[in-house]
């Protein structure tokens, strides 16, 4: 399972790198579909998920959060922005949309304060990252099988296997280089 994979390597990762150091490691995980309701830690009989559980025992559970745009694009310049879609920009997934990346977002205040920042996985935001010292990217949607990713070069690359497993790789090759870099990483 490349999910469950990547959740405890993050988990194991982080740990390491955050008894060495004094600022906490951010690691921000976007699954889409996942209501409150399909995750077992908030209770959900519905199916257990193991290694999200571990995550809310061992991180943090937010047990009174709520979202200001539940789709794909417009959560993910919330979390970058920290402003409601129609302040950021982005309101919706319509073909047209694009993210204004020279607006103020965590990762470059994060960078500012020595944070490692990277971006692996989907963006959905039809332009390329900006504030990221580290990015590999699915073009809009990406696919499931032998996808194609946009790296920091600008370069489109197709790279072999499950979109997941890909991701996890990217994932935890980046990871290891921050714990041993020793300094703080916001990904």
């Amino acid at each position: 399972m490349p999910f469950r994979k990547l959740i405890v390597g993050c988990v194991l990762l982080a740990a390491t790198a955050q008894a060495q150091q004094k600022r906490p490691n951010i690691v921000v995980i976007f699954s889409d579909d996942h209501a409150q309701q399909s995750i077992s830690a908030y209770g959900s009989k519905l199916m257990q998920t193991p290694a999200i559980d571990r995550l809310a025992k061992e991180g943090a559970l937010f047990s009174n959060s709520f979202v200001t745009n539940s789709i794909c694009a417009p959560s993910r310049a919330v979390l970058l922005t920290g402003k409601y879609g129609h302040k950021s920009g982005l309101i919706d997934n319509s073909a047209g949309r694009r993210f204004d990346g020279s607006q103020q977002q965590i990762q470059k205040l994060l960078a500012a304060q020595g944070y490692q920042t990277a971006w692996i996985g989907k963006w959905h935001l039809q332009t390329l990252p900006q504030g990221f010292q580290h990015w590999h990217i699915l073009p809009d949607q990406g696919h499931y099988y032998n996808p194609d990713f946009i790296n920091m070069n600008n370069d489109t690359l197709r790279h072999e296997g499950y979109v997941s497993t890909v991701i996890t790789d990217f994932s935890l090759d980046w990871l290891r280089q921050q714990t041993a870099a020793d300094k703080p990483f916001f990904w």
